[in-house]
């Protein structure tokens, strides 16, 4: 029997995303990414003797709204904690943090894993809770030093906290692909993982299959890309099943990852609750949510990735690929949702953004935010071709200049170039007979039986109108001319 045969992962994720407020969480200096080192500084981050913090209102309304895109209760009567850890790129010595009252708890996430009844999966959330971010330790090749950059530090964060739900390195994937998709649709951090803005501990533990007590749970820090999560725990797997075969015990404790090697190391022995010693912030009051308060949020919130998969597979008609590209990024479901404001051929919509815009875009690595065709125009577009004014290789013409003089119109475009389908019968009859009278040979095998040649005449009368003729009608007059 293989480990996976007779061994269960257990996986629960802590996720802490940076929120995208001006300023940070108890200090009034601006909280951005990237500039020069210990430029966004006050005597509050630089815990001067005799200051005190003061609540960014902003940090709530993004944490709730969160909790609402995740199901969760939102805490009414909240409370901060010092959560006391040697940080040493966070001068006053301890963390700011919500201890026993998170903002937001009990709520749940749905993954696109199917489980054993071919359903997606729901993810369950213990809890949201609001936080200050750390500095950052640089350490430059060459130094012995190690280097401090404070401008990070009490940048506001939150951290979701899952349930030990998380059965696969798939699983644990998809969970953070939908937290990220989330973030970014409520506009509250920017999801980048490379710069740090979102960061994810992962907690593993395996045991046998059919057992119900958790095995050690060992847990491994900041973790900065998708795959790197999913490549953690399949290490992590394999480390801990050897050591379970060889009837050997390991530690409950931190670890790193090494992205080079694909390998976790010790950091510390994991700490316990008892450890950080937590008790209340006696520097801040009380923050108290109440229902006007949960319900001006409510009203504000957009349209979130899984209602608008719904929307578009069960009121569009589209496929599921069709909607999970679609809403896989916001501007482009806000983009393709424009379009359908103007068009009723919802599938033609989304065949052009996920075909030719999609190529475009790739080619000058943009995002669909600078597309120079508007969605207006690009409805326009697709109603000409469902008009019958123009077939789908003129469609190609036009947008190639669409894309060159975006405030022209698809109809302005085909007018000037002369690019208008032909539909006059009387001289789409004339072009027929010239076709039928230069290939008399051709005429008595159509007539023999030879339908397939049905295909070479109508494509003579194309080449003669440079691709104008109504498609339908040569059909029909050519048919009747044969008959």
């Amino acid at each position: 029997m293989t480990p996976r045969e007779k061994y269960e992962l257990v996986i629960g994720l802590e996720v802490h995303a940076q929120l995208k407020t001006q300023s940070k969480a108890f200090a009034p200096e601006i909280a951005s990414y990237g500039d020069l080192p210990n430029t966004n500084i006050s005597v509050i981050t630089l815990a001067h003797p005799g200051v005190l913090p003061k609540v960014n209102k902003k940090t709530f309304d993004y944490a709730i709204r969160m909790g609402l895109a995740l199901n969760c209760e939102i805490t009414p009567y909240t409370i901060f904690a010092r959560k006391n850890y040697f940080y040493p790129d966070l001068p006053k010595g301890y963390q700011i943090t919500q201890d026993k009252t998170p903002i937001c708890k009990n709520g749940k996430l749905l993954i696109n894993v199917k489980e054993d009844n071919n359903r997606p999966k729901w993810i369950g959330i213990t809890r949201i809770h609001i936080e200050e971010d750390a500095g950052k330790s640089l350490h430059i090749e060459g130094y012995e030093e190690s280097f401090i950059d404070l401008n990070r530090a009490g940048v506001p964060l939150i951290e979701i906290v899952s349930e030990p739900d998380i059965r696969t390195p798939e699983e644990a994937y998809w969970y953070l692909y939908e937290i990220r998709k989330l973030v970014r649709y409520l506009d509250i951090c920017d999801g980048n993982m490379e710069e740090g803005s979102l960061r994810c501990d992962v907690n593993v533990s395996v045991r046998l299959k059919g057992a119900e007590k958790f095995g050690t749970r060992v847990e491994v820090k900041n973790l900065n890309s998708f795959t790197n999560v999913k490549r953690a725990i399949e290490y992590e797997f394999k480390r801990q099943t050897e050591l379970l075969e060889r009837g050997e015990t390991f530690p409950q404790e931190t670890r790193m990852f090494d992205a080079t090697t694909g390998v976790t190391y010790s950091l510390r022995t994991k700490e316990t609750l008892n450890d950080y010693r937590y008790f209340p912030e006696p520097d801040l009051a009380p923050v108290v949510v109440d229902k006007a308060w949960i319900e001006r949020i409510r009203a504000e919130m957009p349209a979130l990735p899984r209602e608008l998969y719904d929307k578009f597979t069960q009121e569009y008609g589209l496929s599921d690929y069709d909607a999970s590209q679609l809403t896989d990024e916001k501007p482009t479901a806000l983009y393709f949702e424009e379009i359908c404001r103007h068009t009723a051929n919802k599938k033609s919509a989304a065949n052009w953004i996920l075909g030719a815009v999609r190529a475009y875009l790739n080619e000058l690595t943009m995002e669909i935010t600078e597309f120079p065709i508007s969605a207006e125009n690009l409805a326009g577009l697709i109603n000409l071709i469902d008009e019958g004014k123009i077939n789908n290789n003129i469609a190609k013409q036009v947008f190639a200049k669409m894309l060159e003089n975006s405030t022209k119109t698809a109809l302005q475009i085909a007018q000037e170039e002369n690019l208008v389908i032909e539909s006059n019968e009387s001289e789409i009859l004339e072009l027929v007979k010239q076709v039928l009278a230069k290939y008399p040979e051709k005429v008595n095998e159509y007539k023999k039986g030879k339908k397939g040649l049905l295909g070479l005449f109508v494509g003579e009368v194309m080449k003669a109108t440079g691709g104008k003729a109504d498609p339908k009608l040569t059909n029909q007059i050519l048919m009747k001319e044969l008959s």
